[in-house]
């Protein structure tokens, strides 16, 4: 699958595949469960403590999941894993899918069309939950890319636990439909406007899968 070897640079653990720049975070938790597990034996504080380290650890873990996908056919997917949140018509003509990412989501987000990234640009923000209108004051990172339907924005928008958004790619960069592009720690949303004349397929509350969900409707 000659998307998913597009970042082949990623954090590993005992063979466990993990998102790009989880390290930070993960680390620390495994290394806190694993002293904590091996003291445990021997000091009943110690054994307390290996309960919630360990229960951390996994719980990283499972965040900072970055399985392989099998991207889909379609000219429009889903940048990222989450629930449609809200469709909107914008006064360009654009179409806005806000795309909700809870906890449980993987946090990769996937280049909804190929092309080359013409600009990414960070806006500072606020952290309020990326579920609240006031979200769209939050802190951001805003991506374009130029492809066969044109210029197309996207935005990886922070939440109130998000605070760090990590961009995989540069202005520049040439990209396959579907290769993986940065990473948004928590909760979180993904914005991505469609062009005029573009139908959107999906529906307010549908689940959507990075790389496989198609968007757009032909």
């Amino acid at each position: 699958m000659p998307h998913s070897q597009t970042s082949a640079h990623r954090d590993s653990l005992s063979g466990v595949r993990l998102a790009r720049g989880a390290s930070p975070w993960l680390l620390p938790t495994v290394a806190t469960a694993a002293l904590s597990l091996t003291r445990a034996r021997k000091s009943g504080r110690w054994a307390a403590a290996a309960v919630p380290a360990t229960a951390l650890a996994a719980g990283m873990l499972w965040f900072f999941r970055d399985p392989e996908r099998e991207i889909a056919q379609g000219r429009v997917i889903s940048p990222a894993d989450g629930v449609v949140q809200s469709i909107m018509p914008w006064k360009d003509g654009r179409t806005r899918v806000a795309i909700f990412m809870s906890p449980l989501n993987v946090h990769v987000n996937r280049a909804p069309l190929a092309g080359t990234v013409t600009s990414v640009e960070h806006i500072p923000g606020g952290f309020v939950p990326a579920f609240n209108k006031e979200s769209e004051n939050n802190e951001r990172v805003v991506w374009h890319f130029d492809t066969e339907l044109g210029d197309i924005e996207m935005a990886q928008i922070a939440g109130a636990v998000a605070r760090r958004i990590v961009p995989y790619l540069p202005a520049g960069t040439k990209v396959e439909q579907g290769e993986r592009i940065g990473l948004i720690r928590f909760g979180s949303r993904v914005d991505i406007y469609l062009p005029e004349g573009v139908e959107v397929a999906v529906e307010v509350g549908q689940a959507t899968t990075a790389g496989v969900t198609r968007i757009d409707r032909d």
